[in-house]
C-alpha cells in the first residue's frame, strides 16, 4: 500500500472519529415536536469525506460510522438505528458529493447539498414506515400521521443544518484534510 493510500485511510479514520465525537457532543438536541428524534452534527465529517474523496468514500464512511455508532454510543437504537443511519447519511453524502464531483464549484456544492438533503428526507419516509413500527411497537398509521408534522421537518432540519455548517467550514477544513491526505 502506498503512503498516499495510507494517508487517505488515516484521514477517513479521523473523520469517523470526529463524527462519533460530534454524535456524543453537547451539540445534540431533541426535536421539540418529537423529543425521541435528536439532531446531531455527526454527518458533517461524513460530508467532508464524500466531497474530498468522492461519493463512494462518503458512503463507506456512512456505513463504518453507523456501525461504530451502533455498537458504542447509540446501542439503544440497535440494528434498526444503524440501518436507518446508513441509508440517511448515504443518501445525503452520496447524492451531494456525486453532484459536486461533476461540478466542483460553489454552485455545484450548493445544488449537491440541497439535492442530498432532499434525498435524505425522501429516503427516511419509507424507512420510518418500515422500521419505526418495529422499533417502537407503534402502528403504521401512527407513523403515517407523523410524516408531515414531524418526520419531514426533522429530516429537512437535520440535513439542512449539517449542510450549512459543512458549507461554512469546507473551504478551510477541506483544504487542510486534502493537503494531508493527498501529499
Amino acid at each position: 500500500m502506498t503512503s498516499r493510500k495510507i494517508k487517505q485511510l488515516a484521514t477517513l479514520g479521523i473523520l469517523i472519529a470526529i463524527s462519533i465525537i460530534l454524535i456524543i457532543s453537547p451539540l445534540r438536541f431533541p426535536f421539540p415536536p418529537a423529543p425521541f428524534l435528536e439532531y446531531d452534527a455527526g454527518d458533517i465529517p461524513i460530508l467532508m469525506g464524500g466531497f474530498i474523496f468522492g461519493p463512494l468514500a462518503g458512503i463507506l464512511l456512512s456505513v463504518v460510522t453507523s456501525i461504530v455508532q451502533a455498537v458504542t454510543v447509540s446501542s439503544g437504537s440497535g440494528w434498526i438505528g444503524c440501518v436507518m443511519h446508513i441509508f440517511a447519511a448515504s443518501a445525503l453524502v452520496g447524492v451531494s458529493s456525486a453532484i459536486y464531483s461533476r461540478s466542483r464549484n460553489m454552485k455545484g456544492m450548493i445544488i449537491g447539498l440541497v439535492c442530498g438533503s432532499l434525498a435524505m428526507t425522501a429516503v427516511m419516509i419509507p424507512l420510518n414506515l418500515i422500521f419505526y413500527p418495529l422499533f417502537a411497537n407503534t402502528p403504521v398509521d401512527a407513523v403515517i400521521a407523523m410524516i408531515v408534522p414531524v418526520l419531514l421537518p426533522f429530516n429537512l432540519m437535520k440535513a439542512g443544518i449539517n449542510s450549512v455548517v459543512f458549507l461554512l467550514i469546507f473551504k478551510s477544513a477541506g483544504n487542510l484534510l486534502l493537503g494531508i491526505a493527498k501529499k
